[in-house]
């Protein structure tokens, strides 16, 4: 799964990160003091009009939750990635991100200029300072995964953040099967109801993965996961 780990880093609550993840390298990333919530996004470096597809990665692979075994699909068929270790077992990638209204609402308005990094970021806007160093921006940020978090649907059909299980020292590693640019964040959950802002940051650990082979388990989870695969391999053919 993973041959050696090269560089590690933490990312503090609030904080934002992006990066080039090359094809054959992991990135794990790990809850340290439980509650954490992990924003990730996933876009093409070669072609940035490429870029992560949640509707397509859950439909695909008849599923709401996301774990291991999952790969994670771009809107052109390919798979940016997949999910080779999981201590969690549920992940949301419906729900989206917090904003800056939703946050001061509920934890009070603070910023930059007056609680320096004691202010209160939120995923929306931790998303698009890293989208500006691309040239991109808020037409481009699109549905976006948030590891960590369960979200379940009560009796009425609502959904809620479920709590129960979190803990420290939960991981997720993801092996990379294309070149990604990679934007993360460790911004609340939209539906955290937490009395207080979380104090969760995330560790990042980055490395290089060992070789796929035929019976790999993501590879084979599920049919639809094969052809992503052959996608991948038409894409690099001869490069």
């Amino acid at each position: 799964m993973i041959s050696r780990i090269e560089y590690t880093t933490q990312l503090p609550t609030g904080g934002h990160w992006s990066l080039r993840m090359a094809r054959g390298t992991v990135l794990r990333l790990t809850d340290l003091k439980g509650g954490a919530n992990a924003g990730l996004l996933f876009y093409n470096p070669e072609n940035l009009l490429e870029r992560y597809n949640a509707p397509d990665t859950l439909k695909c692979q008849h599923t709401f939750r996301l774990t291991l075994g999952h790969c994670l699909y771009s809107d052109m068929g390919r798979i940016f990635c997949s999910i080779v270790q999981d201590d969690s077992g549920w992940h949301d990638t419906v729900c989206g991100n917090s904003n800056a209204r939703s946050v001061a609402e509920r934890w009070g308005k603070r910023d930059y200029q007056h609680q320096r990094n004691a202010w209160y970021q939120n995923g929306q806007d931790a998303f698009l300072v890293e989208l500006e160093k691309y040239g991109l921006g808020l037409a481009d940020l699109a549905a976006n995964l948030n590891l960590f978090s369960k979200v379940v649907a009560d009796e009425a059909g609502q959904l809620q953040l479920d709590a129960s299980e979190t803990r420290p020292g939960r991981q997720v590693t993801l092996r990379f099967e294309m070149d990604t640019l990679v934007l993360l964040h460790a911004c609340p959950h939209p539906l955290n109801t937490a009395a207080d802002y979380p104090d969760a940051p995330v560790q990042v650990e980055l490395g290089l993965a060992e070789p796929v082979s035929e019976d790999d388990y993501c590879r084979n989870f599920r049919p639809e996961n094969q052809r992503g695969f052959q996608n991948n391999a038409l894409y690099y053919l001869g490069r």
